[in-house]
């Protein structure tokens, strides 16, 4: 799936771990289907409560799991799910927030 396009300043400011983060979900020890419900229920409660920026911690997985499931799955789950109209951007997290083992979620603002 595909996402709407940032402008240039927002989606680089995202790479860059600029905006700030007001809400963090993470994902370890979950399973699959633990992990897509509480993305799910997450999501619905950032956009109620407004938020424009928000981490999801997925974990880097290890080399026996192919470099992760949930890091695989997610950014699918998110750009060809239920809430797909509402983010309008996802950058992996820059280091200071978990590196390759989190994303950034930039959610469309609610008018």
């Amino acid at each position: 799936g595909s996402l709407p396009a940032l402008d240039r300043r927002t989606a680089e400011r995202l790479r860059r771990g600029q905006i700030d983060i007001e809400a963090q979900l993470d994902l370890h020890n979950l399973t699959q289907d633990e992990a897509f419900l509480a993305i799910q229920t997450f999501l619905y409660e950032s956009l109620q409560q407004n938020r424009r920026c928000v981490l999801l911690i997925t974990g880097k997985g290890t080399a026996r799991d192919g470099g992760g499931v949930l890091r695989s799955a997610v950014p699918r789950w998110l750009t060809e799910g239920a809430y797909a109209p509402h983010i309008i951007g996802i950058a992996p997290a820059h280091p200071q927030h978990g590196g390759d083992g989190a994303l950034y979620v930039l959610l469309r603002r609610q008018r």
